[in-house]
């Protein structure tokens, strides 16, 4: 990309690379000399290009309009959205900026929505995963917490969920932010803080529109989680995520929000905690005689011999 190049052009063409390559997030840094922009690809950060510190206020300016944010604040942190269509489809991107001591720096979040749900067969849970969180989704009341942090899948897995029990008998209502994913077949919620319209607030209100399945995009607050306990209680199948290294700090994440123990254990059916995994390419990958260290490692560790 030549470092001349006008900057609605140099935006247009980072967003499209970073399409291409199926990154999930574009990280515009600015430093002394240069503005580096990296994309996350599988979970890792790479640079991608290195442009001149100059045009780096004017990158950010010109993301900043398309996400309708306020251009004059370069002080404050803001977020925004905004929606463009690349190689005919349609993509969301989620804004967020932050005053550093060398200017304002930008990271983009790329949800792409004509990427196709995965079914639960298709997240790669080893078997008796898959066969036992099957059975627990198909629980008529309770609740399942995907926990993990950024990153990890979580959002994957409760779509998952949801297309695993959605049919004509039941009611499925989300509140999510943003809707990364649309259901023709299921009432679908986004959070709009300067409406008054939050996570707690939003649950609420579907509590009073005859769900049988709730999908609550994220458990940030006590408010919310004590909504959710309650629904899960009182007849509804609730999922949602968390943010929390591992399944039993998720738990603790319950009781340090003042959820009573007993309330918990009565609500919480399962909490699956997860990573993501790099796959093998199926077109490029080659053949490898483990060595015997690593083989005994490997099984110690659990896979088949």
């Amino acid at each position: 990309m030549a470092p001349d190049a006008p900057v609605v052009q140099v935006v247009d063409q980072i967003l499209t690379q970073a399409m291409r390559d199926r990154a999930s997030d574009v990280h515009i840094e600015p430093s002394d000399a240069v503005v580096r922009v990296r994309f996350r690809i599988d979970g890792t950060l790479k640079e991608v290009l290195s442009l001149p510190a100059s045009i780096g206020p004017g990158l950010v300016s010109r993301i900043k309009i398309m996400a309708n944010m306020n251009i004059v604040e370069r002080r404050r942190p803001q977020d925004g959205q905004l929606t463009m269509t690349i190689d005919g489809k349609e993509v969301d991107v989620r804004v967020a900026t932050v005053a550093t001591i060398m200017g304002e720096a930008c990271v983009m979040r790329i949800l792409d929505k004509t990427r196709s749900v995965l079914h639960l067969g298709e997240l790669g849970m080893p078997r008796d995963t898959h066969d036992a969180f099957s059975k627990i989704v198909r629980a008529p009341f309770g609740m399942v917490i995907c926990a993990g942090p950024t990153g990890s899948g979580k959002t994957t897995t409760l779509y998952a969920t949801l297309s695993e029990v959605n049919n004509d008998s039941v009611n499925v209502m989300t509140i999510e932010d943003p809707v990364e994913y649309v259901f023709p077949s299921i009432n679908q919620i986004q959070t709009n803080e300067q409406a008054g319209l939050t996570f707690a607030t939003g649950l609420k209100s579907i509590l009073r529109q005859d769900p049988d399945v709730i999908l609550v995009g994220e458990i940030r607050d006590v408010e919310t989680t004590r909504v959710a306990v309650q629904s899960a209680l009182t007849g509804h199948f609730v999922v949602s995520s968390l943010h929390a290294t591992d399944s039993v700090s998720a738990l603790h994440r319950f009781l340090d929000m003042g959820i009573e123990s007993f309330l918990v254990a009565s609500s919480v059916l399962a909490v699956v905690g997860q990573r993501l995994l790099r796959r093998i390419c199926p077109s490029c990958k080659t053949a490898y005689v483990p060595s015997d260290e690593e083989r005994i490692f490997y099984e110690e560790s659990g896979g088949p011999e």
